[in-house]
């Protein structure tokens, strides 16, 4: 199962760590909270969580060198994965406050505010899961998941032509309006809410994904 995959939680200064740490490690994966180069780009699996703002985070992922690791692990195929602000940062770009933050433009798409009765999106809430989804396997398509986020990215663009690659799986949720709520793309997966608050559903999620390692 996932006994024995090494999996480092990215300590770049934003992100809810600890409750990362407990969470894989509730599940089987050998875990470790750190910024060093070697053991971020040896693990198996690397985990970036990520809370606040879109500009800070980036910021930070940059100070600790975490875009180069993140685009080092990818391009050799080495999984990557994003929960909160840490799925936000990998796509094109953020505005805050009329703000433009440059991402990490792994995927195309712009992180904006949610259009919603109340905001931040706070609470749980039922995502809708491709049939074929990998990350969501085994779950019943009513479970919830945790989520807080006030921003968001409301359209996915990145289309694959090429037959041999597996097109990206992309899950959704709404308040208010549609949101991208998870993506699954090669090695780089993400979710918009938190697996590590999202109690048995968020467990199976973080399985599903060590498993793949």
């Amino acid at each position: 199962m996932s006994d024995n995959k090494k999996v480092v939680v990215f300590d770049y200064g934003f992100g809810n760590v600890r409750s990362a740490e407990r969470a894989l490690a509730h599940v089987g994966a050998d875990v470790e909270i750190t910024r060093d180069y070697k053991k971020a780009m040896n693990a198996d699996g690397l985990l970036v969580p990520g809370v606040g703002a879109f500009s800070a985070c980036m910021d930070g992922l940059k100070k600790a060198r975490g875009e180069w690791i993140i685009g080092r692990r990818l391009s050799g195929g080495r999984p990557v994965m994003g929960i909160c602000v840490g799925m936000q940062i990998l796509f094109e770009r953020g505005i805050e406050h009329g703000v433009e933050t440059e991402g990490l433009d792994e995927w195309p798409g712009t992180v904006t505010p949610l259009k919603a009765p109340v905001v931040p999106h706070m609470g749980w809430n039922t995502v809708r899961a491709p049939e074929d989804s990998q990350l969501f396997a085994g779950l019943d398509p009513e479970a919830r998941f945790y989520f807080v986020h006030s921003y968001a990215v409301h359209d996915w663009s990145l289309e694959v032509t090429n037959p041999k690659i597996r097109a990206p799986r992309v899950t959704w949720a709404t308040h208010g309006e549609p949101f991208v709520a998870a993506v699954e793309n090669g090695a780089l997966w993400a979710t918009q809410f938190h697996p590590e608050k999202s109690g048995d559903a968020g467990a199976q999620l973080l399985t599903n994904w060590i498993e793949t390692l």
